[in-house]
């Protein structure tokens, strides 16, 4: 586990503000029969046509550099899109390769989504990621140890603290950078009939009320030293109205002194947590 002191620049706090494009592959990967559902689709292709490009000038807007979990169909159906993140210089990281559940997957067909969203990442934009988070949905046991197989140097899928730190395997370690839900934008606005997501039909939230989540977790983690770690998804978060969320968000964490913002890898290794 990291104490607070090992921050890099000494800093009280570090917020981690990643985005998953997951375009529409989450419905393709959750739902395989949105193939035949041009509604449900579009949801997801808004975030490539227009929330993407808010997304994207606010955090310019902010000078923040972070990290984009792609999946890799997205990077290869939406080249031109990723390039746009690569001219922002934020960090490219694998969310699954179809971003089918990796619960539903045997162990062979996890590590070849991860290495084909590894590769199609590499493809187009020359580095390869080490980072990897599992798209939404349950992991297996053996989940975490083919990323560290495939040569991934950290995750950011498990919700077991409010700083990173390792897991153990007898293949080696790699370091976790723990989330939470309620720093999820996408189960606040994400809404749709067919196919029911989510499940029972819940309404669209108050965006006042989203704000001020974002804004009081903050302040708990900065209370204490912590690292935040926020997701954001261009489809719910890039609309004319939402993006004020991230907008708001952003203008409050930058106002507090001492605080460190970056990338999943700009933070590992300012920690010294990916020399060995």
């Amino acid at each position: 586990m990291v104490e607070a002191k090992h921050w890099p620049q000494g800093a009280r706090c570090v917020a981690l503000l990643t985005v998953n494009l997951d375009a529409d592959q989450f419905w393709l990967g959750m739902f395989p029969d949105s193939i035949n559902r041009p509604k449900t689709l579009s949801m997801g292709e808004y975030g490539i046509k227009r929330g993407l490009d808010r997304v994207l000038r606010t955090f310019d807007e902010y000078n923040i550099k972070t990290t984009f979990f792609i999946p890799g169909k997205v990077a290869e159906n939406y080249p031109a899109a990723i390039e746009k993140i690569i001219s922002y210089q934020h960090e490219l990281a694998v969310h699954g390769h179809s971003h089918t559940s990796m619960h539903l997957l045997t162990a062979d067909q996890q590590l070849e989504e991860m290495e084909k969203a590894k590769e199609a990442i590499k493809k187009i934009s020359g580095v390869v990621p080490i980072g990897f988070r599992a798209p939404e949905g349950e992991l297996t046991l053996e989940t975490l140890r083919l990323a560290k197989q495939c040569g991934f140097r950290y995750s950011s899928s498990l919700y077991g603290d409010d700083r990173p730190y390792r897991i153990f395997w007898d293949n080696g370690s790699m370091i976790e950078i723990p989330l939470h839900w309620e720093l999820h934008d996408f189960p606040y606005f994400a809404f749709n009939y067919g196919p029911a997501f989510p499940i029972g039909q819940g309404r669209v939230a108050s965006y006042y009320q989203v704000t001020k989540t974002y804004q009081r977790e903050f302040d708990g983690y900065y209370q204490y030293g912590l690292a935040y770690v926020a997701q954001f998804t261009p489809q719910t978060i890039g609309s004319p109205g939402k993006i004020k969320i991230l907008e708001d968000v952003l203008e409050y964490l930058t106002r507090q002194e001492n605080l460190w913002i970056g990338t999943c890898g700009d933070l590992l290794d300012g920690m010294g947590l990916l020399q060995d």
